[in-house]
């Protein structure tokens, strides 16, 4: 842990393979304790979870808290064309914390303000939220077509398809 460092300037400390990895403009902004272990770091970047990788901001359909756990729902992107992805719901994972801190209320405002805009489409079976999203550490946004559980995937796919052709640059 990057303790000393930590308890000099009244920060949590961060374990060190999650500071090793840290992209340069990347700032821890919470950090607490998963219970059986591990500590869930969240960055401006993303969340940091107690084993594995960065899930980006805007890689999360959705974060909830529920007075003892957060459960964070990632999402799987299939790029369509250009900057146009077809998500589909990961499975939710639940991170137990003890003391959450600031953490549940840090993830909800970054993932909320990764959202630059949000147009909701009526499909057979159901819809699709479509999303303008910043991807951290890149210029330019990401355009992301979530459709709902049940709603037909052919209709889905040819949302994102049809607005991957209408975008600056498409053939």
């Amino acid at each position: 842990m990057k303790g000393l460092w930590g308890r000099l300037f009244g920060r949590d400390p961060v374990p060190d393979a999650v500071a090793d990895n840290l992209a340069d403009e990347e700032a821890v902004v919470a950090t607490a304790e998963v219970s059986g272990g591990g500590m869930l770091v969240v960055t401006s970047w993303g969340v940091w979870p107690p084993s594995g990788e960065r899930i980006g901001w805007h890689e999360i359909a959705k974060a909830a808290w529920d007075k003892t756990s957060l459960v964070v729902t990632p999402t799987v992107a299939e790029p369509i064309g250009g900057a146009v992805e077809l998500l589909t719901d990961a499975r939710p994972i639940r991170y137990r914390l003890s003391e959450p801190g600031k953490v549940p209320q840090a993830v909800h405002e970054r993932v909320t303000q990764s959202i630059r805009t949000r147009n909701r489409r009526d499909l057979p079976g159901g819809g699709a939220w479509v999303l303008q999203r910043k991807v951290p550490g890149q210029d330019g946004l990401v355009l992301q077509v979530r459709p709902d559980a049940g709603t037909d995937p052919v209709a889905a796919r040819r949302l994102a398809e049809g607005l991957a052709q209408r975008l600056p640059g498409s053939p």
